[in-house]
């Protein structure tokens, strides 16, 4: 049976020790998830299993002839070849095994029957069959179309050189030719940072049915959720191995910090009055054999060992400014690249409050439609309106990437911040990985993930009312994601964003907007009501289709009309709310540079010896705040107004085509 194990294996590096004793089993068969903290030796304990590092110490053990295939998170660079070629790198095992029985075929063409070697030959050619039939040898154009296509890359990619494509699609590449080559032991190391929806999916899928054991390193709750049945984590330089998905994983781990905690408790208030009883009585001879008891007891003690847990982050944004109840729209969008469409037609409106996930297969749009929606990119047809007030902070890899600064990061992080959030920094700094002396290192200096981690957080600490985000939790842990989605579910701003990781999809968005075959389209709940919605209409058939459609066409023409028209009366009303919601808060602004302007002259120090002007200002600033908050009030009357029309035109739609 093909095993590959650990047995006492240690690593140190320096005088820090990473990894001490550990003992870790995979075989086929097994689906485990390998977790702990950010630098606690997961890629070090997966390249000794993979042969590529040594230990200190220990001992690694592989059955014969157990093949490991190894996806590291970075820096595979397949080049040379084009896509076709590379994969096809793939089955050289079975190519040596087929030339070897063609060899075999031709020699014992040379040999008469009664030949003493040729019972040998034979034997040799059959095990060679059969091993290639088991390989999928003679198969392998077809599971090269279905490894390709399930990755997502396109049928004409195939001749492609692979330096042409991107870092993120040269790892698939890599993924894709580990999976093909049918290793007996996989090793996944972040394999869902270069995957989108879609290929994450189906490498749920194929791990599902693959036969031999897998061990995984991955950042993304839901993909170890729906993959993994036993979870390896090392802590505190051990490897404990727990049966279960993650999610019971950390709940059994909360419940056993717990209780070390509180063990540890119970141990310091007993210390502390063994303590208390020697100092007292250390003098006293009478006692003193008493004390000698106490001292021993306190020198054979066990101490209980506190881990170093992270203290869970909880993070809210700075104010920001109000902004009027529609805060984007766009209207007939289009888009192309050299003369190639990526989309058109795409129109919606974005309310106050609304997070919007942007969805669709890869090549679809989603980062070319929020580039357009954030200014940074224009569109070639369409509109793209904002609401007053609103103040939109942008997010994407790219941005991070070309971010140059000589500053250190924790000068960038105070010169961003709100006074109030200064005495928080370090441990946001800490709940995006930046500990130790990472908080004094230059910007220059930074990884494109270090980058990318600090360019998001610089972000979230600047007032805005509308967050466009493309890809932010690329290069987070599990912990800094769920600081970063606690902060924007509790955001009473709007935001726009794209994203790969299905939990953080699932625990964030209201509404999600499907860009497929060029066409948007809209779906007004979370995104578990979008799965829903399109498996229903995957699986609705023809004849049922033919069958509503022939029902309602019997009474439809007297109903519809009505709908209509009541639908436009409703968007009448509905726009001359939003001008007028629009127009409250100009005139509130208006108030409140009004109110600055008479503070300012009531500061200056000539207005003190005119007794009779200050009190005018006096006057005028009382009237100037009395307004506004009548205003204020007016503005959030209108707006719920506003939300109740749309409330009722909500119901006269049928919720699946794009607003």
């Amino acid at each position: 049976m093909a095993l590959v194990s650990l047995q006492g294996v240690s690593v140190a590096f320096g005088v820090r020790q990473l990894l001490n004793a550990v003992n870790l089993n995979v075989a086929p068969g097994t689906r485990m998830a390998l977790v702990g903290p950010n630098g606690s030796g997961k890629t070090t304990l997966l390249r000794i299993m993979a042969g590529l590092a040594v230990p200190d110490s220990g001992e690694v053990v592989r059955e014969r002839d157990t093949r490991i295939g190894y996806v590291p998170q970075a820096g595979v660079v397949p080049a040379g070849r084009t896509l076709r070629e590379e994969t096809e790198t793939a089955f050289a095992a079975g190519r040596t095994l087929l030339e070897e029985s063609r060899g075999i075929e031709e020699r014992l063409s040379l040999l008469g029957d009664g030949s003493r070697e040729t019972a040998g030959l034979l034997a040799r050619h059959s095990e060679i069959a059969e091993r290639l039939e088991a390989s999928g040898y003679h198969r392998r154009d077809e599971q090269v179309d279905r490894v390709l296509a399930g990755l997502g890359f396109a049928r004409d990619d195939g001749g492609r050189n692979c330096a042409d494509f991107s870092a993120g699609w040269q790892m698939r590449i890599a993924l894709a030719r580990t999976i093909l080559e049918g290793p007996d032991i996989l090793l996944l190391d972040e394999p869902t940072n270069y995957l989108d929806l879609e290929a994450r999916t189906w490498l749920e899928e194929f791990l599902h049915g693959f036969p031999g054991g897998a061990l995984v390193v991955s950042h993304d709750r839901y993909f170890l959720d729906v993959t993994v049945t036993r979870v390896a984590e090392i802590w505190m330089t051990r490897v404990s191995v727990f049966a279960g998905t993650y999610s019971h994983y950390e709940e059994v781990r909360r419940r056993e910090l717990e209780a070390i905690m509180e063990r540890f408790r119970l141990q310091q208030e007993e210390i502390a009055r063994v303590e208390a009883f020697i100092r007292r009585f250390r003098y006293n001879a009478s006692k003193a054999r008493l004390v000698q008891s106490r001292i021993n007891w306190l020198e054979r003690l066990e101490r209980i060992e506190v881990p170093p847990v992270v203290k869970r982050m909880r993070f809210s944004f700075p104010a920001a400014p109000p902004s009027v109840r529609r805060v984007l729209a766009s209207d007939a969008l289009a888009k192309a690249y050299a003369g190639r469409p990526v989309f058109a037609e795409v129109g919606f409106e974005l309310g106050r409050g609304e997070r919007l996930v942007v969805v669709g297969a890869n090549g679809a749009g989603k980062s070319t439609l929020l580039r357009i929606l954030s200014g940074r990119e224009p569109p070639d047809a369409g509109a793209v309106v904002r609401g007053t007030g609103v103040a939109l902070a942008w997010y994407s890899q790219e941005q991070a990437d070309a971010w140059t600064s000589d500053r250190a990061v924790i000068e960038e992080v105070e010169a961003a911040a709100p006074t109030a959030l200064v005495p928080e920094l370090r441990n946001l700094l800490g709940a995006f990985l930046f500990r130790g002396d990472d908080i004094l290192k230059p910007v220059s200096v930074l990884s494109g993930g270090e980058k990318s981690r600090l360019s998001m957080l610089l972000l979230l600490l600047r007032p805005a009312n509308l967050l466009v985000l493309d890809e932010p939790t690329n290069h987070l842990d599990i912990a800094s994601k769920d600081v970063l989605l606690g902060a924007l579910q509790q955001f009473p701003g709007t935001v726009v964003f794209v994203s790969h990781d299905r939990a953080f999809i699932e625990g964030l968005a209201t509404a999600v907007l499907e860009l497929r075959g060029g066409k948007a389209r809209w779906y007004p709940g979370g995104y578990e009501y979008y799965l829903r919605k399109t498996g229903a209409e995957a699986g609705e058939s023809a004849a049922a289709e033919a069958a509503r459609s022939a029902a309602a066409a019997a009474d439809a023409p007297s109903a519809s009309m009505i709908e209509r028209q009541e639908e436009k009366r409703l968007k009448s009303e509905l726009r001359g709310l939003e001008r007028g919601e629009e127009e409250t808060l100009r005139l509130a602004d208006e108030l409140e540079d009004r109110r600055r302007a008479i503070e300012e002259e009531m500061a200056d120090p000539r207005a003190y010896a005119d007794g009779e002007r200050m009190r005018t200002l006096s006057r005028e600033h009382e009237a100037v705040r009395l307004e506004h908050e009548r205003l204020m009030a007016v503005w959030e009357d209108q707006g719920r107004n506003i939300s109740g029309l749309k409330a009722r035109l909500a119901g006269l739609r049928n919720g699946t085509t794009a607003r």
